[in-house]
């Protein structure tokens, strides 16, 4: 069975409307956590919150198809090029960042797939992608080289939270809406904050990694969850976790938005 173009483009309009609602469960776990000393979540443990709810199994199944179609787009994005941004490094740098997008929504979209065919596993809004981080750092500890390889995560991280940021400075995201100049200006501000929010995440984890190379301890590693409870433990942490949480929310509605109005086309190669 093949899959048109038509129909891959609407499965990542709603994949972006499945990362919306993933960052907004995220958001909620972080404030809810600041305010209330409830459990933070990563990517992963938001999806497995769902798996308790009324009809969880549908809006999984839901939103499995929706990230394997945003995964499909930024694949076929950085293989087939139909942006023509393979013209110099920068637009390698780009690519990669697809493969790398799309890499981690295939396996969200596997996350939320595995609950929804088995809902018992639901982690409760626990964070197993901590967990796998530091499983796969240990593995490339390794391998020969594997410090190398570490640190090359790393600055592969790094790059991706310095992206984030230049997109919060700037605000060009918004141009790749249908009439972005006639949308609110809070729109933009909303993509703003959640940007900003996602670059302090990415710049923690990125940290964690360099750490993990460093001292080659594969227990250095860790992902979201880590780095928002690394947030809460600073000097005024609450409200550092309570205001990021909000930006990652935030970045769930911006996701919802996209899902309307976001230029998107998917070829499928061949």
């Amino acid at each position: 069975m093949t899959i048109s173009d038509a129909r891959a483009t609407q499965l990542a309009r709603l994949g972006f409307a499945a990362r919306g609602l993933v960052y907004l469960l995220v958001g909620w776990f972080a404030v809810d956590a600041a305010m209330r000393g409830g459990t933070i979540a990563d990517n992963q443990g938001a999806i497995g919150s769902l798996a308790d709810e009324k009809l969880g199994v549908v809006i999984l199944a839901i939103v499995a198809a929706g990230l394997l179609g945003y995964a499909i787009w930024r694949l076929t994005e950085a293989i087939a090029d139909p942006e023509r941004i393979m013209q110099d490094a920068k637009g390698a740098v780009k690519r990669i960042g697809h493969v790398v997008s799309g890499v981690a929504h295939l396996i969200l979209a596997w996350t939320a797939a595995r609950l929804a065919l088995h809902p018992a596993t639901g982690s409760g809004g626990r964070s197993p992608g901590d967990d796998s981080a530091r499983d796969w750092t240990a593995w490339l500890l390794s391998v020969p080289l594997g410090r190398f390889l570490v640190a090359a995560v790393a600055i592969g991280i790094l790059a991706a939270a310095l992206m984030q940021a230049k997109k919060a400075w700037k605000g060009d995201f918004i141009r790749d809406l249908h009439n972005d100049s006639s949308l609110p200006s809070y729109v933009c501000t909303m993509g703003r904050l959640g940007y900003g929010a996602r670059a302090v995440v990415f710049a923690i984890v990125a940290g964690f990694f360099a750490v993990a190379a460093w001292q080659s301890h594969a227990t250095e590693a860790g992902g979201m969850a880590d780095a928002l409870a690394m947030l809460q433990d600073q000097p005024g942490g609450k409200w550092l976790l309570a205001a990021t949480g909000i930006g990652l929310g935030l970045f769930g509605v911006y996701s919802f938005i996209e899902a309307r109005f976001r230029r998107v086309r998917v070829r499928i190669p061949g």
